[in-house]
């Protein structure tokens, strides 16, 4: 259960939301199952002291399939005395999900709120230290199990400043040094930032997530992608840019989620609206209840779930099942087909971005083996100047090729000396995509401007995938 009452919102109107029925041939049954014909996820928030209710497991392990611990992997349950941790808890829950097939993400390393008391008594530079100790503790007991980490939680205030917590008293690079610490403590999860009344683009606090996510894009700090916990009350309902703030985080290369929906009333239509919304956005990947039925809720005076206490199924359950069963069959993740049009070839050969109007461009024109590519204005100048080979490369100089550093998520896209390897082939796709032959994933820029570094991300379709050769 979360400890902190969100901050209110000055309600928005949402825009009228139309449910569209589902085809019968593609409809599941199951929240989950309805939810991964598109790729995506349908979570719910387990509490282990419940895990005995067979009303509540039963509904638990048929409806989702991406399970968050409630208060299981906080601080204060995994290391209640320093240097002791205690993982019994979140292993309950960990080996309950896992053992239905159902998949976990890590809730959370870093917050000001839930810490052992060991923890809120330190300062400075020892409180920085048992913030990176924690981190590795808890990560190396779960790594390569779990599908994401929220690394950092509620870290800004509702004006977009940094909360005034202890962990920001220890220094304003805190939260880049939680994300680097993760990242060297489990190179494969996913790292996510999480936060409260981040849903409405106009409203002060996304703005102040939306820059740090920004810069740490521009700086490489490692970040995947960016939690809404989108607890909708009285004060707080889906606001009509709700789409809008989703596709603008997720235009920085980030993937994002809802982590912690409940709603007031089990309003059908913001339900449905809040989901629509998560579905009409590629890179949306999931959405996560935070409790099964009304009677689990932090909120259980105000009926916010998908299932009343009795463990029925509520009108609001109808409304997000039909909405995730109109996406259909698809996946938002599948690299497009690799049919090509022929491309220009030969040597004058540019590779523009269509979002940034920018060519991929070797800083410095340099030659050096792994010299990361980027975007950068257009100057013709051979730095910038590429050859699509019959044998699928794209070089540059003559003797280097555009080279992807490795095949996951986020992997770095570079020059390199050419050696003819599957990481150095790409298709130049008619939709205007370029996908590594090796990974299947496509060329990806995290924003716009002179300097954005490229990698290599799942295709969805945005335009800071699509690239012109001219």
């Amino acid at each position: 259960m979360r400890l902190l009452l969100s901050g209110a919102v000055a309600a928005v109107t949402a825009a009228g939301v139309v449910t569209v029925m589902p085809n019968a041939s593609a409809a599941e049954s199951t929240l989950g199952a309805a939810a991964a014909q598109s790729g995506r996820y349908f979570g719910t928030a387990i509490a282990a002291s419940r895990l005995g209710n067979s009303t509540y497991s039963t509904i638990a392990a048929r409806e989702f399939n991406m399970i968050t611990a409630e208060n299981e992997m906080k601080p204060d349950a995994l290391q209640p005395n320093r240097g002791q941790f205690n993982f019994s808890s979140g292993d309950q829950i960990y080996n309950w999900a896992t053992q239905r097939g159902l998949k976990v993400r890590g809730h959370t390393l870093a917050w000001h709120a839930q810490q052992p008391g060991w923890m809120q008594n330190l300062g400075g530079s020892s409180l920085r230290q048992a913030m990176i100790d924690h981190i590795n503790g808890v990560m190396g007991h779960y790594k390569g199990k779990l599908a994401a980490w929220d690394v950092v939680n509620e870290a800004f205030e509702e004006n977009g400043s940094r909360r005034n917590s202890n962990l920001q008293g220890t220094g304003n690079d805190w939260i880049e040094v939680a994300f680097r610490t993760a990242r060297n403590a489990d190179p494969s999860v996913k790292l996510c930032y999480n936060d409260y009344n981040i849903e409405n683009w106009s409203y002060g606090k996304t703005q102040g997530v939306y820059n740090m996510i920004r810069d740490f894009k521009s700086r490489g700090v490692p970040i995947d992608c960016v939690g809404l916990q989108t607890h909708f009350t009285g004060g707080s309902s889906l606001p009509g840019n709700f789409q809008t703030t989703l596709s603008n985080f997720a235009a920085l290369g980030v993937d994002v989620a809802l982590t912690e929906v409940d709603v007031t009333n089990s309003s059908t239509s913001q339900y449905a609206g809040l989901t629509q919304a998560c579905l009409n956005v590629p890179r949306c990947i999931g959405i996560t209840v935070w409790g099964v039925r009304d009677s689990d809720s932090w909120r259980s005076n105000e009926s916010p779930l998908l299932f009343d206490g009795n463990g029925n199924k509520k009108a609001a359950y109808t409304s997000v099942l039909n909405a995730l069963n109109s996406a259909g069959p698809t996946n938002p993740t599948t690299p497009p087909p690799s049919t090509t049009t022929p491309p220009p070839s030969g040597d004058g050969t540019r590779i523009l971005g269509a979002q940034s109007g920018r060519c991929i461009d070797v800083p410095g024109a340099s030659q050096n083996n792994g010299t990361r590519v980027q975007l950068y204005d257009c100057n013709g100048a051979s730095n910038q100047t590429w050859t699509l080979t019959s044998s699928k490369q794209l070089t540059v100089y003559g003797s280097r090729c555009l080279d992807a550093a490795g095949s996951g998520n986020g992997s770095a896209v570079q020059i390199y000396s050419c050696n003819g390897q599957a990481n150095q082939q790409w298709n130049v796709n008619s939709n205007g995509t370029i996908t590594g032959v090796q990974s299947g994933r496509c060329l990806d820029v995290w924003g716009t401007g002179n300097g954005q570094q490229v990698q290599i991300y799942d295709c969805n379709g945005q335009a800071n995938q699509r690239f012109s050769l001219s």
